[in-house]
């Protein structure tokens, strides 16, 4: 009977990891979800254990895919009611790394979702006190720049003392960006400003999955009971609900009932709510009812000053300067992979007693850096350049040698270098078949620039960020 089990469980494993892999791409799937084995499952708990090699890979499948990995389980088999994922027995755990406050390294930065992610699980005693917040995501450890300061200055009205303006508010905001870390932080300022509050914080998968398990035991009254019961309602990622009719609508009555009794309701997607499809129109209009919040992507200021906050972790390690401003300039698609760029770094110097510098960002993070490097070409920095100092594009090309004309060629030479993978002699022959040792020399005179002349740095920060939005 075992034996029949275990190829149950494998056939049903094979089924879900495939939905999996047409969900996540192929990359994510092979690197997260293929490693994973079935453990066992004991059917007077419902619990069903899954395995990974090593600590830190069940960690980051724990914290990204537990709500759906739980869910598709739920659905394959409804007898499995939890999902546990570990390291699998006997397997080395990697060593714990000090970043200088005992805590270990967090994958994606300053948006990471905990584990304990609903603010309760249902089940005989129904919702469960502990409302998973993760400690560490408060507005104090929010970076605010251009790009979010309106969503922040939403988000702390939302957990302000005195009742905000509007309800509910909806924070929209691409992956990685600080939505997550925004819903986190209200929690913990509205418990500040109200010790006795019930706040419900989950993901819109984990409102489904909770819904269901509602549905299945009977329990549908006490589910609605304990959810309208909360005084602040947190859903994340909302995109997760569509399609899920019987969720919308115990949602949309959720909604009406809290938004009648002045209660604050926050959501969360990657999208805006007109942008949902397969949502009903009255829950849509409830959602974009309050106030919507946009969290433009970062620029290349907020990102620095974002790493900057973060190195306060890894002290006494010296992070160069130069290397912040790489990670900053190179890595923009969002601040999770920022971030996780620098813990990577930070962690690979320690485990191997390197220094950090920006030969080792450039070995350790080629995949990170890849898939954010934007295809700038050489043609287009010079007219860039032209444009910024007001010269003919011909000179690009020309022999003159009149300081208004060969300063900001060697700038494009160096930004050339440093935006694109050319090599000097083909850089050299962009510049009217010049020789390799002049481009060496023009990227290694504004380098020193740089470093003394306050304007070329401001020149060139200007140029960085007109390339690079």
């Amino acid at each position: 009977m075992e034996d029949l089990e275990a190829v149950n469980l494998a056939a049903d494993w094979a089924d879900i990891s495939q939905g999996l892999r047409k969900d996540l791409g192929h990359q994510l799937h092979s690197q997260w979800i293929k490693p994973i084995q079935v453990g066992g499952f004991a059917e007077d708990t419902g619990t069903l254990e899954l395995y990974l090699p090593t600590e830190f890979s069940a960690n980051w499948v724990l914290d990204r895919f537990h709500d759906r990995l739980s869910l598709a389980w739920k659905i394959a088999r409804s007898e499995v009611r939890n999902v546990e994922i570990k390291v699998h027995p006997g397997r080395r755990k990697l060593p714990e790394l000090s970043f200088g406050d005992g805590r270990r390294p967090a994958n994606d930065g300053s948006d990471t979702s905990m584990i304990a992610v609903a603010a309760g699980t249902i089940g005989d005693r129904g919702f469960t006190s502990s409302i998973g917040l993760d400690p560490s995501l408060t507005f104090a450890a929010f970076v605010t720049g251009e790009a979010n300061v309106l969503a922040c200055n939403a988000a702390q009205r939302m957990s302000a003392t005195e009742q905000p303006q509007f309800s509910p508010l909806y924070l929209k905001a691409a992956t990685g960006q600080g939505k997550t870390h925004l819903l986190h932080a209200i929690g913990h300022a509205y418990l500040g400003s109200h010790p006795r509050a019930r706040i419900f914080y989950c993901s819109a998968e984990r409102f489904m999955v909770e819904f269901v398990q509602a549905l299945k035991s009977n329990q549908t009254i006490e589910f609605k009971a304990r959810l309208r019961s909360f005084d602040l309602l947190l859903v994340d990622d909302i995109q997760f609900i569509i399609g899920k009719a019987s969720a919308q609508e115990e949602l949309l009555y959720t909604i009406d009932a809290l938004l009648a009794e002045g209660k604050r309701l926050v959501f969360a997607a990657d999208r805006a709510p007109q942008a949902l499809d397969g949502v009903e129109p009255r829950l849509l209009s409830r959602l974009s009812m309050g106030l919507v919040a946009d969290i433009q992507a970062a620029d290349i200021e907020l990102r620095r000053s974002i790493l900057e906050s973060k190195l306060t972790r890894f002290a006494p390690l010296e992070v160069p300067a130069d290397v912040v401003d790489f990670l900053a300039r190179t890595i923009t698609r969002n601040i999770r992979e920022l971030v996780g760029g620098l813990n990577k770094l930070i962690a690979y110097a320690q485990l191997t007693g390197q220094e950090v510098s920006l030969q080792l960002a450039e070995e350790q993070l080629t995949d990170i850096l890849s898939a954010n490097r934007r295809r700038i070409t050489i043609d287009e920095i010079q007219r860039t350049v032209c444009q910024f100092y007001r010269i003919d594009r011909a000179e690009m090309a020309s022999k003159r040698r009149a300081r208004a004309v060969v300063r900001p060629r060697q700038v494009a030479m160096y930004l050339s270098k440093v935006l694109t993978p050319r090599s000097y002699p083909e850089i050299g022959r962009k510049f009217g078949g010049r020789d390799h040792s002049t481009v060496i020399h023009a990227v290694r005179l504004i380098e020193d620039l740089r470093q003394r002349d306050a304007d070329m740095d401001g020149d060139v920060r200007s140029l960085l960020r007109q390339l690079e939005s």
